[in-house]
């Protein structure tokens, strides 16, 4: 993950994806292969965090309706992870809805946290969101934090792109990936971190 809980290393690649995508769109399968590349890995976590171990069965149906689809998309490669998002997002509450499992419910802790100063323990929880264990504690978060968390950090949205997927108004998003990761950091053993991101407490790295 980038500094700044910037997702750089999606970033890094939206112009290999672009290219693959406009291809695709020409009928290369070939290309379309390095799109699923691309995109899948960030795809299927977002996707573990709302439906668990059935991730991979809502990947697959969301990806024969990214392919049927295909010639709709407009946009570049950030357009195109975000569109990806939206049409995973559907299939994972349409999976949610066949299991008559409610959402969590998103009114815990609406102003009990404060919002971290400057990225502090926003970059420390995201250093160790790799991990299945920070897989399993981001289910645990209020469901408008959890998937703010995920579209921002696993998948690589920006703000406004994670709002589109949600729905809601980008300070909206905002809000909840920085109390999600707040609470994240906590709960990952950083909570000793100061405004400017360094680690007062419990500090054994």
């Amino acid at each position: 993950m980038g500094q700044g809980g910037e997702p750089r290393r999606a970033h890094a690649y939206d112009g290999e994806l672009g290219a693959a995508v406009a291809r695709a769109q020409d009928g290369d399968e070939a290309a379309f292969a390095v799109a699923y590349r691309i995109v899948q890995p960030g795809l299927l976590g977002y996707l573990r965090g709302i439906v668990g171990d059935d991730a991979e069965d809502v990947a697959s149906d969301a990806w024969l309706e990214i392919a049927r689809d295909l010639g709709r998309f407009k946009g570049d490669g950030a357009g195109f992870r975000g569109w990806t998002a939206t049409i995973a997002r559907h299939r994972a509450l349409d999976h949610l809805r066949r299991l008559r499992v409610r959402p969590r419910s998103a009114a815990l802790e609406q102003d009990v946290l404060d919002l971290p100063g400057a990225y502090s323990t926003h970059d420390q929880a995201l250093e160790t969101l790799s991990t299945e264990r920070a897989m399993e504690l981001v289910r645990g978060l209020p469901r408008d934090q959890a998937e703010a968390v995920l579209l921002r950090v696993v998948v690589g949205l920006d703000g406004p792109a994670a709002a589109r997927v949600l729905g809601k108004r980008p300070g909206a998003v905002r809000t909840a990936a920085h109390r999600g990761l707040k609470r994240l950091a906590r709960q990952l053993g950083v909570e000793g971190v100061t405004d400017d991101g360094r680690r007062t407490l419990g500090d054994s790295k």
